[in-house]
């Protein structure tokens, strides 16, 4: 099991900056064309889950990593407090509804996990029903991977405590940022310790679609890791254009 505070936040010390945003410009282009591939072939589908603290950097990650592929073939949902219609129903039923058909990739920026986290975190959700949930996550993946051959990517952006206060005094002071300035956050900040402890059982009973953790604090870091790694997927699913029947 992963133990967060022994993972760094930043990218490896002898990695060029200049040379990894290259590459990482490299990779977008060939995302690009897998995306066209994908949807082309409408045999697969991809389902990007994106966690992380408040300020890790999950609306950057959606904006320079999958805002430069075609709109056509992405839908970005973003999963906040459950509606009072949505709590009438089970925990996955908002969530079933945006995944991906085949062809198309879903974001979802914050995600069921949610519903293991924030909710532990507060109390709202026991340790016995948790686990029953682990159990209900993991059939569920298992779900679109088996009967939609949906590829899942799970990624969590790993920041510092440091880091995330920075970004949070950034809002106040930078006009450009303040409409994501929220007076919660930092209250949900004084619960670190928690949130890390519930992000570390998570790994440990939701694993059976690997969690990528993506060092966070640097930007151009966490745009290569998820570039790399959605890359990497997509190509051994092998896909090819359809050809014309003669």
């Amino acid at each position: 099991m992963p133990v967060l505070d022994k993972i760094s936040t930043r990218a490896p010390k002898d990695l060029d900056k200049q040379q990894t945003k290259e590459e990482t410009a490299e990779l977008l282009k060939e995302l690009d064309e897998l995306q066209n591939l994908l949807y082309a072939e409408a045999k697969h589908s991809v389902l990007v889950v994106l966690q992380g603290m408040d300020a890790s950097g999950k609306d950057g990650a959606i904006k320079k990593v999958l805002g430069q592929l075609n709109p056509q073939g992405v839908n970005v949902t973003s999963f906040k407090v459950p509606t009072e219609e949505e709590l009438k129903h089970d925990f996955l039923w908002r969530v079933h509804q945006h995944t991906p058909g085949k062809g198309m990739i879903a974001v979802f920026n914050r995600s069921h996990y949610e519903d293991v986290l924030v909710t532990r975190v507060h109390k709202w959700c026991d340790d016995k029903t948790a686990e029953k949930r682990f159990d209900a996550i993991n059939d569920f993946e298992e779900l679109l991977a088996v009967h939609n051959s949906t590829s899942i990517f799970k990624f969590y952006l790993h920041i510092s405590r440091e880091e995330q206060q920075g970004r949070f005094e950034e809002r106040l002071e930078d006009p450009s940022k303040a409409y994501k300035y929220n007076a919660n956050d930092s209250k949900e900040a004084e619960l670190w310790d928690t949130y890390m402890n519930m992000y570390e059982d998570v790994f440990e009973n939701c694993d059976a679609v690997p969690w990528t953790i993506v060092p966070a604090d640097q930007n151009w870091y966490k745009e290569h890791v998820i570039a790399k790694t959605l890359v990497k997927g997509l190509r051994n699913l092998d896909m090819k254009y359809p050809q014309l029947n003669k």
